[in-house]
C-alpha cells in the first residue's frame, strides 16, 4: 500500500533533523553476547593468541558502535581504549559477584551453572559494562545495552546506578534499580524489588532521586524503597512487600505483618466468585 508524499517527506524531515546517535542494535547485541562468551565461556579454541584476537575484534566492534554515537573518530577511539583498559577491573568484580552466588545460593552446584544460566549474573554483567560506558559519557549506547538485559532477564538496572562488589540478584524478575541508586558491598536482592524515586518530575532529573543501600543488606521479594534521601542501614534485612520512604537504621529487621484468614469450604461470597 502506497503512502502519501506528504507523510514520506515528514518522516524524512524528522530523521534528517535528528541529532544522530543511531547505531545497529544487532551489532550491540553481538558485542554484549560475544564479550560475555569471551570472558566467561569455554570456546573451541582456548589459547592466549585466540583470546587476544577476540579482544581485538571486540574492540573494533565497540569502536564502530561508539563512533556512531559520537560522530567523532578520535573521541570514539579514546572511549574504546578507556573501556578496555578498565575491563580487567570489571572482570574482577564480576568474578566476585559469581562467587557470592556460589557461596550463598543453596540451589547452585557449580560456577558453570551460574555462568550458563543465571539471569541475575547476566544482568550484573550487563550493568557493569554499561555503567563503565555511562561514566565515560558515551551517549545512548549504555541505555540501549541495559535495555537489552532488561528484555532478556526482566531485570531493569539503569547504567547510572552505583553498585558495589559481591552483588547478588536471586531470581531477579521484576527488579528495578533507578539511575541515582547507590548500593554498597555484599547486597542481595530478590525478585520484584523496586529501588525507585518518590518524584518523577522532569525538573528533578539532575537530583538524587533513588535510595541508598548500605553494605550487607538483604531485600526480599516485592519490597519497594523510594526516595533520594532514603537510606537502608548496613546489615539490615528488608522483608517482602514492604513500602519504605524513610531511613532504616543499621542492623534493622523490617517486615510487613500480614493477617491470614482461613475459610471453610462453604459457598464463597458473591464478590469473590469472579473469573480471570
Amino acid at each position: 500500500m502506497a503512502v502519501s508524499d506528504y507523510f514520506i517527506k515528514k518522516v524524512l524531515e524528522k530523521k534528517n533533523g535528528s541529532s544522530g546517535g543511531f547505531f545497529d542494535k544487532t551489532s550491540m547485541e553481538d558485542f554484549v553476547k560475544e564479550l560475555y562468551s569471551t570472558l566467561f565461556l569455554c570456546q573451541e579454541v582456548n589459547t592466549e593468541d585466540h583470546l587476544q584476537n577476540e579482544f581485538e575484534r571486540l574492540g573494533k566492534l565497540l569502536l564502530n558502535l561508539v563512533k556512531s554515537t559520537t560522530q567523532d573518530e578520535d573521541l570514539a577511539e579514546k572511549q574504546t581504549e578507556d573501556f578496555f583498559n578498565v575491563l580487567p577491573d570489571i572482570y574482577n568484580k564480576l568474578v566476585l559477584d559469581a562467587e557470592s552466588i556460589l557461596e550463598f545460593d543453596p540451589a547452585t552446584e557449580s560456577l558453570e551453572e551460574i555462568l550458563l544460566s543465571y539471569p541475575g549474573f547476566f544482568a550484573a554483567y550487563v550493568y557493569r559494562i554499561s555503567h563503565q560506558l555511562w561514566i565515560q559519557n558515551v551517549k545512548t549506547l549504555p541505555r540501549v545495552i541495559s535495555e537489552y538485559a532488561h528484555s532478556r532477564t526482566g531485570i531493569d538496572i539503569h547504567p547510572g546506578a552505583v553498585i558495589g562488589e559481591h552483588f547478588f540478584i536471586d531470581h531477579g524478575t521484576g527488579i528495578v534499580i533507578g539511575e541515582t541508586t547507590r548500593i554498597g558491598n555484599h547486597v542481595k536482592l530478590y525478585q520484584g524489588v523496586t529501588l525507585g524515586a518518590l518524584n518523577v518530575s522532569k525538573d528533578k532529573a539532575n537530583e538524587k532521586r533513588h535510595p541508598n543501600i548500605e553494605d550487607h543488606v538483604i531485600i526480599y521479594s516485592g519490597a519497594t524503597i523510594l526516595g533520594g534521601s532514603t537510606t537502608i542501614g548496613r546489615d539490615s534485612i528488608i522483608g517482602g512487600n514492604v513500602w519504605i520512604t524513610q531511613n532504616v537504621p543499621p542492623n534493622s529487621l523490617v517486615y510487613n505483618k500480614s493477617e491470614i484468614k482461613i475459610k471453610d469450604n462453604g459457598p464463597l461470597p458473591e464478590s469473590l466468585t469472579f473469573v480471570i
